[in-house]
Parts: C-alpha cells; sequence; structure tokens
C-alpha cells in the first residue's frame, strides 16, 4: 500500500467515532429526563407517577432532569411551576431544572423589557401562561400596555416563581451524558457553547452527523416519537398539542422511553 494512502487510513481510524464505548451514566445511577412540558399539568402528573413506579425498587442515586419549556403554548404554565416547585423536596430523588428558550425569552421581558421579544412570546404561546397567572388579554397588546400587562404578571408572579426562572440551569452532565434545552454548535467544544445555541439551535445542530464529545440530550425540536442517535437523544414529542410527554430513562449503557399519553 503506498505510504500517502496508508496515512489516509490511519486518519480515518483516528477520527472515527464508532470506536467510542457505549456511553454510559456512572455505576448505581438512574436518571430521568423529561421533555418540553407546555403547561401540560395532566400529562406531567401521569409521568411523574410512572417515574414513581419505575423507580420504587431501585437503590442507587435516582435524578430527574427537566429539559426547560415548562411554560407557554398549553393551559396550565403557573399550575406547572407549582407542581415542580412542590415535587423538587420529594424524598429519593435528586432534581435538575435547565432553563428552556421560553423561560428565557419570559426572564428578558419581565428585567429589561423588548418589544420584539415581546411579540416573539405571544407568538409562540406567551398568552397562554399570562391566563393561567389570571391575566386575560383583550386583542394585540402595544408596547405602552404591554409593559402594564408584565407589570401585572409581576405582582401575581409567586416569589418563589421568580426564584424558580432566575435559578434554572443552561445544562448538566453525568457520565457520556449532556443535557440541554436545544442543543449545541457542532465543531465547538462543549465548555466554549454559547448560551444563544444551547437555548434556541436547531437545524445545525438536528442535521450533524458529528461526535460532540458527549451524546447530547435534548428538546426544543419537536418530533412525533423520541429520536435515539448515536450523538443526540431528542424527546420533545410536542405535549401540548400531540398530548405526548417522553421521559428518557439512563441507566448504565441503557436507554428506554417511559410516555404519558393524553387520554
Amino acid at each position: 500500500m503506498p505510504l500517502i494512502d496508508w496515512l489516509k487510513q490511519l486518519r480515518r481510524v483516528a477520527v472515527n467515532p464508532a470506536r467510542r464505548s457505549a456511553p454510559a451514566l456512572p455505576e448505581a445511577h438512574r436518571l430521568y429526563c423529561i421533555g418540553d412540558i407546555h403547561g401540560r399539568l395532566d400529562l406531567l402528573d401521569n409521568l411523574h407517577q410512572q417515574i414513581d413506579s419505575d423507580a420504587a425498587d431501585y437503590d442507587g442515586v435516582k435524578i430527574r432532569v427537566y429539559l426547560g419549556d415548562y411554560i407557554d403554548r398549553g393551559p396550565e404554565s403557573r399550575q406547572v411551576i407549582d407542581y415542580l416547585l412542590a415535587s423538587r423536596t420529594q424524598a429519593g430523588f435528586e432534581n435538575v431544572y435547565l432553563l428552556g428558550n421560553h423561560e428565557f425569552t419570559l426572564l428578558r421581558l419581565m428585567y429589561g423589557f423588548d418589544m420584539a421579544a415581546a411579540m416573539q412570546w405571544l407568538q409562540f404561546g406567551g398568552l397562554s401562561t399570562l391566563a393561567s397567572y389570571g391575566i386575560a388579554v383583550k386583542g394585540i397588546p402595544t408596547a405602552a400596555n404591554f409593559k402594564d400587562l408584565l407589570g401585572d404578571l409581576s405582582q401575581r408572579m409567586p416569589d418563589q416563581h421568580k426564584w424558580f426562572y432566575q435559578t434554572l440551569q443552561l445544562s448538566f452532565e453525568l457520565g457520556d451524558y449532556f443535557f440541554v434545552h436545544a442543543g449545541v454548535r457542532p465543531k465547538l467544544a462543549l465548555n466554549k457553547q454559547r448560551e444563544e445555541d444551547l437555548l434556541w439551535i436547531r437545524d445545525q445542530f438536528i442535521d450533524s452527523e458529528r461526535d460532540h464529545g458527549k451524546v447530547i440530550v435534548h428538546g426544543h425540536t419537536v418530533t412525533e416519537q423520541p429520536v435515539i442517535k448515536a450523538n443526540r437523544i431528542g424527546l420533545d414529542t410536542g405535549a401540548y398539542s400531540s398530548g405526548l410527554l417522553s421521559c428518557g430513562v439512563f441507566e448504565g449503557q441503557r436507554v428506554r422511553v417511559l410516555q404519558a399519553v393524553q387520554k
């Protein structure tokens, strides 16, 4: 074999991601990762019951990771936050709450008003969140009265909710998995990712077949069923419209799925 062809072959082998061992969690850990909820308290409660049953006899470390987008679009955004706050002290579970682009937009509006962001929020379901906090909106808000609406929201929103939104994490890592709301920018190290990409990226990440260093577990991009690939796992099954909320269960090198289905 000519030297140049031999060197090319060595290079192909060196960067072949298939040569990595199968991704895994640390020993004696089981992790439940819940996709985008979007105000569907009914599905969240059903899924929590399934998780409780599934984890009842497990003696290792049990973790629940929520991928963000708890609010907007669905009918019970406030109620979802109440539920998560009530369940965070449940014995036996560690909880990780990630920031979604919907919570990011809400925070951006409440703590630094931006009319462009306000119109964007309305387009992707913010009216449902206002309604869940008891704020009725007639017609399309203008810049002037939108500030009044947000002032009303701030007064009606419990301090615990404000604390919840402000303390959401951008990402979480465990074992060979990296958990984030939207995804990551290919070719960029995980420790150098930009907030904007972690919350909003879509096509560049979804279409990439690259090895990102860890398997990226994400929501944000809706699919009919969970997507499990070598480099990523997508868990957003469009709960607010499909009536299907999905949860990935990670243990050792195994990944399985629990789902709450609208009755």
